[in-house]
């Protein structure tokens, strides 16, 4: 079986409902635009890129993904810090 890496599309797949940059992360794809704030759930390796399927994630939590991936809590920006 071929495994599907989803870090090819990463410079150009973007979130349905608001256009934005994603993140991959774990079972899930997170959008970056704190407005938007949506996660896609991947099954058996396939996203699901359903607005309507998706979850709304609390400030919290998606603040909390996007420091983990190095972005900031509240914008979602990359950080510039070297």
């Amino acid at each position: 079986m071929m495994t599907f890496d989803l870090s090819v599309l990463e410079d150009v797949w973007v979130c349905p409902n608001s256009k934005s940059k994603l993140v991959v992360d774990g079972d899930g794809i997170v959008c970056v635009e704190p407005g938007c704030r949506l996660r896609y759930d991947i099954v058996n390796e396939i996203p699901i890129m359903l607005v309507d399927s998706a979850t709304q994630l609390t400030a919290e939590e998606w603040g909390s993904i996007m420091q983990k991936y190095g972005r900031d809590a509240i914008t979602g920006e990359t950080s510039n810090c070297t």
